[in-house]
């Protein structure tokens, strides 16, 4: 009884409501309203003028600024008849004239207005604008590396150095809020480049080149599931003004060289933009030493290896695309890409190695010395076409995208060594192996975006795609008897591995009342495995379904605090360089291969963001998470006092692979700031702690539990408008993993930069670690039957000089002038 008169309560005070704004409306005058929208790139425009004119008046009578949504409203207008004129700097001025405003037509909606831009000649043109550094959105953080001064004179590891929640070491390797399992991607496209080697890759594109970083550690339904950490989405630089320019980079130094060139032409609706850019790491000499103690309890003797040598490294990349982007009408767009990337390293080095033999009273059984001569190395090359198709509806927001994309690479990796016992300098062992492969990739994808009601959109779509590995690998082992390397078949082998996903998601954002934006979403994968591994000499045939849930909700605390909550299922699928059986035995005390049964891994991830603009001042964020992973792959170590492999007995030799090892939990934040002292300093700094937690189920009783630390400060200072300087340092503490404990690094580097030439262009010198030539990596690691312990020293002393320049001129050829009156109210019959 009680609901039932609550409810006709509400019910007759919506109708008084209701009939009261029937009434006010009534007395009111008319409204006119409508969307300003720029005609070439169909997004709205913020801050256009709206003036209201009453027909042969020049003074105004009423007027406005359109919303964020380009959406205006003009109220209470008498009647009569009336002219509007809409206005936007750098755009073409429209005009409405002989509007009527009567008791017939009281509302008038001028629906969507599309204003082009203003077509003149510049000479030159120079923009000084503070943008934000940092964009917090619902569902990912977007850096905007092109605001940062400071960091254009080197490649992307540099970059991602100084982003929130990313972590990068000496070597070069990337870890996401303290995970190594990231799914690349450049401009939203995958590429198998960054299966086999992510390092050189990221080190041959240079920071001028890139335009913005989105890091994505929770990703939604409409992302592929794969990537345990999450998507690393590098934006290159694409102009899409009318006319020709471009940029020219180039930078000189001891240890670290690169290069690239960027050209851009637009004529009105079409645009091509074209690119070139290599790096080339100088030979330098990597000394290294490992000592291992091993114990065979079968014959209970103790082996003592000790390894001491040095390696001298080199690598080198370059990639080079042309893409297009064409306007075919206000709402179909076409754009594609195609691009070549090439990709190498090599080492030659050498290893002093003396091994002990003993039984527990300490009697030595046998004492070998040797010298090992290595050499090692690894070429890629790639090519990657896309092509991308979108459509805009009249309706806000609603759209559809159709994209195809594919990567289509071919590898080589070689290695040989040859090992002579000492001191009669006698060759006992030596290889020869090659690995060639080919790994291709294609994706076709389709997102349907459907407005359901103001502020609610619903997103639908799908993916089908296909990855493939092809390789090969011989073996030629050295026979004294025949004094010649024969092929050896146990240590040959091949893999035909074939993959394919089928994914459908749908996504659902809406606000939750006045205080909360939310993101539901779902995603379904069916993959499926075709594999034959020679050795193995049996077929894998297997598939399996996974649903990926994912939650994010966002609350905004007035105009500058966001608090933001997610959830996300991930999952790891192997790639190339953890499947690939190729055994590399250049060094047969310390043997490495891949592991193709491995399985996927299964990561879930909870995260909570608070986030506050400071507005001149800066920004701030403190980032909570936990995450864990079943099957989780870690690199694995197998000791073995003696090892058969063919006709090849191998004795005290640890062989490294990559293993589902177990269960893995990490719980920790990421504390990050940016602040503007004043005008010329600015401090940053990003801080990342965790703890974790591995069960290892493959070797009971190994587990491990420790904390991880990750520390860096930027701070840059601007002496005038065109000279600046930088400091930037960086500290981990040790990596702990179930097998052991990973170095822990310290570096730092110091910039300055003058810009010349209105701006135009910049000279640029770098210096990285100068009081030391080395950076120390200790690593310490454990086992049944073994504790190692290795020692790599890393040239990191450099300096470097930088020059950039951008060319051409931003050509706008002036149009007639067009009458773009239009009258609304025709005459009446």
């Amino acid at each position: 009884m009680k609901q039932g008169l609550l409810t006709a309560a509400i019910f007759l005070l919506l109708l008084i409501a209701s009939y009261g704004q029937k009434s006010n409306n009534e007395k009111a005058g008319g409204k006119i309203t409508g969307k300003i929208i720029d005609s070439s790139s169909n997004l709205p425009l913020e801050y256009a003028t709206i003036t209201l004119f009453v027909t042969g008046k020049s003074k105004p009578l009423n007027g406005t600024t359109s919303a964020t949504n380009g959406e205006f409203t003009l109220t209470n207008i008498p009647a009569g008849s009336f002219n509007i004129v809409v206005e936007f700097i750098g755009y073409q001025t429209f005009n409405f004239s002989n509007i009527t405003v009567n008791q017939k037509h009281k509302v008038i909606d001028l629906k969507n207005i599309f204003l082009k831009k203003k077509q003149r000649t510049l000479q030159s043109v120079t923009v000084t604008a503070q943008g934000k550094l940092i964009d917090n959105k619902i569902d990912k953080l977007v850096f905007n590396a092109e605001k940062d001064i400071t960091s254009q004179t080197g490649v992307a590891t540099d970059i991602l150095k100084k982003v929130p929640q990313v972590s990068v070491d000496v070597d070069g390797n990337v870890e996401l809020a303290g995970s190594s399992s990231i799914r690349f991607l450049i401009n939203g496209k995958p590429s198998t480049i960054f299966g086999s080697n992510i390092t050189d890759v990221l080190q041959s594109i240079p920071a001028s080149q890139i335009k913005s970083i989105e890091v994505i550690t929770n990703p939604g339904a409409k992302y592929d599931a794969q990537g345990l950490g999450g998507i690393i989405n590098i934006i290159l630089k694409k102009s899409m003004v009318q006319g020709i320019n471009g940029n020219v980079s180039l930078t000189a130094g001891t240890i670290m060289q690169n290069g690239s060139f960027n050209f851009n032409e637009r004529k009105g609706k079409f645009g091509l933009n074209a690119f070139i850019n290599g790096n080339a790491r100088l030979t330098t000499a990597t000394p290294t030493s490992l000592q291992r103690i091993s114990t065979d309890t079968a014959t209970k003797t103790n082996a003592l290896l000790q390894q001491d040598g040095s390696g001298d490294f080199n690598r080198h990349g370059f990639q080079t695309g042309i893409g297009f982007d064409w306007n075919y009408n206000d709402r179909n767009n076409f754009s594609g890409a195609l691009n070549y990337e090439n990709f190498g390293n090599k080492s030659i080095g050498f290893i002093n190695q003396s091994e002990l033999t003993q039984n527990d009273p300490g009697s030595i059984f046998s004492e070998i010395n040797s010298i090992n001569n290595t050499n090692n190395a690894f070429n890629q090359h790639s090519i990657d076409p896309s092509l991308n198709y979108k459509r805009t509806f009249t309706k806000e927001d609603q759209e559809l995208e159709i994209g195809i994309d594919g990567s289509f690479g071919h590898n080589n990796k070689r290695a040989g060594n040859d090992q002579f016992l000492q001191p009669q300098d006698s060759l006992f062992y030596g290889t020869r192996s090659t690995n060639p492969a080919k790994e291709n990739e294609y994706e076709m994808t389709v997102d349907y975006l459907q407005p359901l009601h103001k502020n609610i959109n619903l997103g639908v779509g799908g993916k089908f795609s296909e990855y493939s590995i092809s390789s090969i690998s011989g073996a030629f082992v050295w026979q004294p008897f025949f004094k010649n390397y024969l092929y050896d078949s146990t240590l040959s082998n091949n893999l035909n591995y074939h993959q394919k996903v089928y994914a459908v998601y749908s996504e659902l954002s809406f606000p939750l009342g006045k205080f909360l934006e939310a993101k539901i979403g779902g995603r379904y994968e069916r993959i499926q495995i075709n594999s034959f591994y020679a050795n193995a000499q049996e077929k894998v045939d297997k598939g399996y379904n996974t649903f990926v849930p994912s939650v994010f909700l966002m609350r905004k605390i007035g105009e500058k605090q966001t608090l933001k909550i997610n959830y996300s299922k991930r999952i790891n699928r192997p790639d190339y360089g953890d499947l690939n059986p190729y055994i590399n035995t250049s060094d047969p005390k310390n043997v490495y291969t891949g592991n193709p049964g491995l399985k996927p891994e299964i990561r879930n991830r909870y995260e909570l963001t608070y986030n506050n603009d400071l507005g001149k001042t800066g920004s701030f964020m403190v980032n909570l998470f936990y995450w864990e992973s079943k099957n989780d792959i870690q690199p694995f170590i197998v000791y073995y006092p003696s090892i058969e492999v063919g006709d090849t007995i191998y004795t005290n030799v640890a062989v490294t692979t990559r293993e589902n090892i177990g269960i893995e939990k990490n719980a920790g934040t990421n504390i990050f700031f940016d602040l503007h002292i004043n005008s010329k300093f600015s401090v940053r700094s990003n801080v990342i702690f965790f703890y974790r937690h591995t069960i290892n189920q493959v070797d009971k009783g190994y587990n491990s539990s420790n904390a991880n630390f990750r520390f860096n400060i930027n701070s840059s200072y601007e002496f005038t408008n065109n000279f600046a300087a930088e400091f930037f340092g960086n500290f981990s503490s040790p990596r702990h993993e179930a097998q052991g404990r990973y170095p822990s690094y310290t570096s730092y580097s110091i910039a300055i930069r003058k810009q010349l030439w209105n701006k135009k262009a910049s000279l640029a010198l770098t210096a990285n670690n100068i009081f030391s030539k080395y950076v120390n990596q200790q690593t310490y690691l454990y086992g049944p039957g073994f504790v190692t312990s290795s020692l790599r020293k890393i040239p990191f002393r450099s300096f470097g000089i930088n020059f950039t320049w951008k060319f051409g001129k931003l050509e706008f050829k002036k149009e007639k002038t067009q009458d773009n009156s239009i009258n609304l109210n025709p005459p009446e019959q």
